[in-house]
């Protein structure tokens, strides 16, 4: 009851999320865009003017590349631990496990629909960047898949912060003292090199690190090294914290 029953129950949870949605799209659109494009404008034209390059790129492209991957890191997590957790608590999710859908179908349904979020959101921020020159049309193939991992990757994480949430208020703890902190210590704003050697290698154990390692290359043309590596790592971070939400979400639902 707990695993996904097949490989295509989850779609009915993913529809039934996407038709609720498209009546706000727009405005769930622009709202997921706006907090980037304000970093990327306001720090990439006001600090960038000071800054001049970073690693050999203009610091607005430079700056792209980490608000991307960052779009999709808040996208995803916004969309778990407010929109899925509002629906566990009016019972919708109850409903839905009336119906032939294990726990594991619904769990994987939302994590799905939550990473085709964090994937609108980081298309809108890479076609704002690209119609403004910062980033090449070529950089999309690259880049869409990557943002499409790190939101799968971040809602499986935020899905076992919701199972273990008693309320909304608890989500707070979880934004600034794990998400906000990602940021400055992965690159996004500033190169992690800058960082203390310590710090630097605690920033590579963080997801963020990964997804910007992979999209920053990809925008300023340059070649990723460890692509590998990086891609298994947001792998690891999207399916071992499904399997542990799954098991927390369990035992709250189903004692």
């Amino acid at each position: 009851m707990t695993l996904p029953a097949n490989a295509w129950n989850w779609i009915s949870v993913w529809l039934r999320n996407y038709l609720a949605w498209k009546r706000v799209a727009v405005a769930s659109i622009l709202g997921n865009l706006a907090d980037p494009i304000i970093y990327m404008f306001g720090l990439g034209l006001g600090l960038g003017m000071m800054v001049g390059h970073v690693e050999g790129a203009p610091y607005i492209a430079f700056l792209t590349g980490g608000m991307v991957a960052a779009s999709a890191m808040t996208s995803a997590t916004f969309e778990t631990i407010y929109a899925a957790f509002a629906r566990m608590q009016t019972q919708r999710w109850e409903a839905i496990l009336y119906t032939q859908l294990t726990l594991g179908d619904l769990v994987l349904g939302e994590l799905v629909w939550a990473a085709t979020k964090a994937f609108l959101a980081g298309t809108g921020i890479m076609i704002v960047a690209i119609v403004f020159g910062y980033a090449p049309w070529t950089a999309l193939w690259p880049v869409l898949p990557v943002v499409a991992l790190t939101g799968l990757a971040f809602a499986s994480l935020a899905m076992v912060v919701m199972a273990l949430a008693p309320s909304y208020e608890y989500f707070i703890f979880y934004q600034t003292l794990f998400l906000t902190p990602m940021l400055f210590l992965c690159g996004a704003v500033f190169p992690a090199s800058q960082l203390p050697r310590v710090l630097q290698y605690a920033s590579q154990l963080l997801p963020l690190a990964h997804a910007i390692d992979l999209v920053r290359p990809a925008i300023l043309g340059e070649p990723c090294l460890g692509s590998g590596l990086h891609l298994g790592a947001l792998c690891l971070y999207a399916l071992l914290p499904f399997f542990l939400a799954v098991a927390l979400l369990r035992r709250r639902l189903m004692p």
